[in-house]
């Protein structure tokens, strides 16, 4: 089973991390480890593949997250995307929303362990690449330590190695899932306690983490991080990630090297019959509290969805920086 070295990774985040989106990131890091959105087995075993689990070679090392809940079609949906060339396979246990919950997706089996346990075992006979799962600490009024401790241990008896943890409860009635990302407390201790309970396992702690000084804060307690939203919002965050957490030496990117760097990616996009909009609208934020970044930002937003719009729209929008930061 191959190494993923996963001290510091982005989220999967449903309409964000899309392969636009990662191909992004990935010029602004080397090594972060980038996720997928949730791919259903459904769609897997009988969508357009290429489409749903396509992505660039420059976006390694990446892994995919999928969503469902019946052994063989996990076991399959996994070697599928062996094949495709992804890194790792993980299993999204985390997931509150009412639509995956219908199909026994999510966070849902939290209440399950056993199961998730089953699905874990038949993928990993499917595959030679990592199985990983994402979970909750808990769900409803399941959020006593001694159920995680039990669901951890269940899946890691089935021989799940990485858990990772989002440090929040899950209600699966009444909140909706952007809800259930900011109201739920936060415990990073009860993550802390899952890696000190099972000190062979690789433990990723999830959840609010919006800056490298917390990162490094967390490190001191789990092996991983795995940041969401900010670096979305904020991607230039890890443009210091290779050279303070993976050892690189490498000179860190500029923002307008960034941007330099994605302008042949566009025009390949844009020659397949793609649209500018589908691959600027995750660049937004990369001048986020910069000068210029306001305008940045604005001429983007309304500029890129014209049919006709290329990569002179982007080089305007750079233009509105007034140093090449």
């Amino acid at each position: 089973m191959s190494y993923l070295d996963r001290t510091l990774s982005v989220a999967p985040m449903m309409d964000w991390t899309d392969r636009h989106d990662r191909y992004f990131l990935r010029q602004i890091s080397r090594h972060t480890l980038l996720y997928t959105e949730m791919v259903t087995t459904g769609a897997v075993i009988n969508g357009d593949r290429q489409r749903l689990l396509g992505f660039d070679a420059a976006e390694h090392p990446i892994a995919v997250q999928l969503g469902g809940c019946d052994p063989h079609e996990l076991s399959e949906s996994a070697r599928i995307c062996q094949d495709f060339g992804y890194d790792e396979v993980n299993l999204n246990v985390g997931c509150p929303s009412d639509r995956v919950q219908k199909g026994r997706i999510g966070a849902c089996l939290m209440a399950e362990p056993e199961l998730v346990a089953e699905c874990v075992s038949a993928m990993q006979k499917a595959v030679d690449i990592p199985v990983t799962v994402k979970t909750r600490i808990g769900i409803d009024d399941r959020d006593s330590y001694e159920e995680l401790h039990d669901f951890v241990s269940q899946v890691a008896q089935a021989g799940c190695k990485t858990f990772i943890v989002h440090a929040r409860k899950a209600w699966l009635k009444g909140l909706s899932p952007k809800e259930n990302r900011e109201i739920p407390p936060l415990h990073y201790d009860t993550v802390y306690q899952i890696k000190s309970d099972f000190p062979e396992l690789e433990v990723i702690i999830n959840g609010g983490i919006k800056t490298l000084e917390e990162t490094e804060s967390h490190l001191k307690h789990v092996d991983g991080v795995m940041i969401g939203r900010e670096a979305y919002q904020n991607p230039y965050i890890l443009a210091d990630v290779d050279q303070r957490f993976f050892g690189a030496t490498h000179n860190k990117v500029a923002r307008s090297q960034v941007v330099d760097k994605m302008l042949p990616y566009i025009e390949g996009y844009l020659q397949q019959g793609g649209r500018l909009q589908h691959v600027v609208r995750h660049m937004l934020g990369l001048f986020h509290a910069q000068p210029g970044g306001k305008q940045w930002r604005r001429y983007l937003s309304e500029n890129a969805h014209r049919s006709d719009a290329g990569i002179e729209v982007v080089q305007a929008a750079l233009e509105r920086i007034p140093t090449r930061i």
